[in-house]
């Protein structure tokens, strides 16, 4: 395994994605109260906070799974509506589940085109035919440009590794996306081998010019990775700041101010 991916030292100018005080209800239940937040190209942002803090509703939210009730998407200086997962793939916005959302009897081609199936040129194209030769070397190049290895590109899902699994996830993300990556607590219930590969692909997405935006639990492993992080509490985004030099006792204490002003 290579050397553990390190964060980027890069000074960003613009943010690439762009929350302006969104709102989230479920009920009677506030998720998001004005969450404003920024991401940029080239950089792994750490989404952390408390349970129920809006972290995953907030990613939801920029993937179009949630539609915001109130506040603004923006995306490159221009704001965007995201009413569907369909309407932020169509601006090059990607989200990687918890649950992968792959179908496991289908072969690791396949689940990289469900639903987005290449066809064939010219008389193929007009009867539907599926371009299999395509879809394979579009797959074999996404991988290859992670780091990411399976055993067999045309083998089932359900045959791989968690770790594999979820490599393949992001590679997926990364072929389709053109301007950000979400995902939701990636290396959940990984082995330690398994969780590198992962965040290797991770660190490649970035690499790659893409902003990378990770919610997860782990914030000592977050401080290291990441370029920066983001504290939500109680539905908003409390700091937003660089991992260089930060320690873990700054950060908890960013974290109980904001308690102790919410109390």
């Amino acid at each position: 395994m290579d050397a553990e991916p390190t964060p980027t030292t890069r000074q960003p100018q613009a943010p690439v994605i762009e929350t302006r005080g969104i709102t989230k209800s479920f009920g009677h239940v506030r998720a998001l109260q004005g969450a404003s937040l920024q991401a940029y190209a080239g950089e792994v942002l750490a989404l952390i906070g408390d349970n129920g803090a809006g972290k995953s509703t907030l990613s939801n939210v920029i993937a179009g799974v949630h539609a915001p009730d109130e506040g603004e998407i923006i995306l490159n200086g221009k704001e965007i509506s995201v009413a569907s997962v369909r309407a932020a793939r169509e601006v090059g916005i990607e989200i990687v589940y918890q649950d992968l959302a792959q179908a496991p009897d289908l072969t690791v081609v396949q689940n990289f085109f469900f639903g987005r199936e290449l066809l064939k040129p010219g008389l193929g194209r007009l009867i539907g035919h599926v371009d299999e030769s395509a879809m394979r070397d579009r797959t074999k190049e996404a991988m290859s440009l992670l780091g990411a290895r399976v055993p067999s590109l045309t083998a089932p899902v359900s045959a791989l590794s968690g770790g594999q699994r979820q490599a393949i996830a992001v590679a997926r993300a990364v072929m389709w996306a053109k301007a950000a990556i979400l995902m939701d607590e990636p290396t959940a219930a990984l082995g330690p081998k398994q969780t590198a590969m992962v965040y290797d692909a991770v660190r490649a997405a970035a690499d790659r010019d893409l902003a990378v935006i990770l919610v997860s639990h782990d914030i000592p492993k977050m401080l290291e990775f990441a370029d920066r992080i983001a504290i939500m509490r109680h539905g908003r985004v409390v700091a937003q700041m660089p991992t260089a030099g930060l320690e873990l006792v700054d950060v908890l204490t960013t974290m109980l101010s904001a308690k102790e002003e919410a109390a």
